[in-house]
């Protein structure tokens, strides 16, 4: 698979993508068997298992893994499946997005066989009748690759995976300035929307929409963007210039001040999320600290730096990355399949998709929004099921979630030959789908 070139004019080739994996059920059993059980997934963040015994599942189609917290300094993934006669050893809860809990051990509901927090089978009863073939190999729980990044435990199903780091790169070398182990859930939603896995998570990765989708944003700038190619994975980001390319940016307009300040303020109370309060009230002060005729790059310096300080006395420490590494880690990154990763030194907004059953029309959509905070001061989260239309999910996010039950339809129509991606500013999305290619073997995109 090729890495991403510094030559614009080979980066951004106009390409249509078939409409097959949108919304064929046949498509569906080809990701599940030569993508999700081949690749590394996120599952959840190593906060949810701070104890011994806790342990929390995720699921994907076909496929239950039970992530258990064995020691202070190890953490086990297994097929959530007892080896006797299949029975899920844990349930999920009815109207529950996963299973959570804290256990010492998980003994099956049908039989009684009981599991050890290292996966190993203990007090097998009636063990005599298999005439020694129950060895502990055979009865152990079928082991499920497991490893952290950024606070995130990942799994993999496929026992010949390439490492964690491997496959993550280049986004983990670039990502590791930011931190994210330190970051904790500001708030966590989740939700089944109408439409394939792939275009919600389409939705977040591209800035072609923003004008038509959320046009009061152009008020405080311009938003024309890029998706780049970063080796399974994509980077996304705006033309700006500097630290302007981060996701703390400037709102413009007649006076950097004014825009920036309306700008966060109106993103905080419309979708609570990519800035914090140290940014929005360092954000208000900057008309009463700065003249009228400060530079953008004077207003960026002093209302981070501000918010920064702010932060700092009351126990916050921000990470301090350099301003040719903000510029070069753009505003979000798309790690391959379905983790959107939004960053910045004090916060992130993300993004994760996955198939609903067999049915290509629907999914699991889930919005999970960090900040950083005092040591032991994390607000108490859980996931919250939250419908379309549920005013819980804020406004701008609503407008994104109002175009994807349209798009699935339209998918089907007898007049559309296949999506034609902005091959600059919806690069990800094409990215998204060549690799995609590579693993299903069909589907590649095709050159216009």
């Amino acid at each position: 698979m090729s890495e991403t070139t510094s030559n614009p004019e080979t980066r951004y080739q106009p390409v249509m993508l078939d409409v097959e994996p949108y919304v064929s059920r046949d498509y569906i059993e080809f990701e599940r068997d030569r993508l999700w059980r081949k690749v590394w997934l996120q599952a959840g963040r190593l906060e949810e298992i701070p104890n011994v015994g806790d342990f929390m599942t995720y699921e994907v189609l076909d496929d239950s893994i039970l992530i258990v917290r064995e020691s202070a300094d190890k953490i086990n993934a297994f097929h959530n499946v007892c080896v006797h006669r299949g029975r899920r050893l844990v349930d999920i809860p009815e109207g529950a997005r996963n299973a959570t809990g804290n256990r010492s051990n998980f003994i099956c509901g049908y039989h009684g066989w009981n599991y050890g927090l290292d996966g190993e089978a203990r007090n097998i009863a009636c063990m005599r009748d298999w005439q020694g073939t129950l060895t502990p190999e055979i009865t152990r729980l079928p082991d499920v690759r497991v490893d952290t990044w950024g606070g995130w435990v990942w799994i993999n199903m496929n026992p010949d995976c390439e490492p964690l780091r491997d496959y993550l790169e280049p986004a983990a070398t670039v990502l590791d300035h930011f931190e994210l182990q330190n970051l904790r859930f500001k708030w966590r939603r989740w939700g089944v929307f109408e439409c394939n896995w792939k275009v919600a998570i389409e939705a977040f990765i591209e800035t072609y929409h923003v004008p038509a989708t959320h046009p009061e944003y152009m008020r405080f700038g311009i938003y024309n963007g890029w998706g780049h190619k970063e080796g399974l994975h994509s980077s996304l980001g705006y033309d700006a210039k500097g630290e302007n390319k981060g996701r703390i940016r400037l709102g413009s307009g007649y006076d950097a001040r004014k825009a920036t300040a309306e700008m966060v303020s109106y993103t905080m109370k419309h979708v609570d999320s990519n800035f914090s309060q140290s940014l929005l009230d360092a954000a208000m002060r900057l008309e009463h600290e700065l003249p009228e005729n400060a530079t953008e790059d004077e207003v960026l310096k002093h209302w981070v730096s501000s918010a920064r300080a702010a932060d700092a006395k009351r126990g916050v420490v921000w990470p301090v990355v350099a301003p040719e590494l903000v510029a070069r880690s753009g505003t979000a990154w798309n790690i391959f399949p379905n983790f959107r990763l939004g960053h910045a030194v004090n916060n992130a907004l993300c993004y994760h998709a996955r198939p609903y059953g067999n049915d290509p029309d629907k999914c699991y959509f889930e919005v999970t929004v960090f900040e950083l905070y005092p040591e032991g001061e994390a607000p108490k989260t859980d996931w919250i099921y939250t419908p379309l239309g549920d005013p819980g999910w804020g406004s701008v996010l609503s407008q994104d979630f109002s175009n994807m039950a349209a798009v699935q339809k339209g998918m089907k129509s007898f007049g559309f030959k296949g999506p034609r991606p902005n091959p600059k500013e919806e690069g990800a999305v094409n990215v998204l789908h060549e690799v995609l290619a590579d693993y299903i073997g069909i589907g590649k995109p095709r050159p216009v």
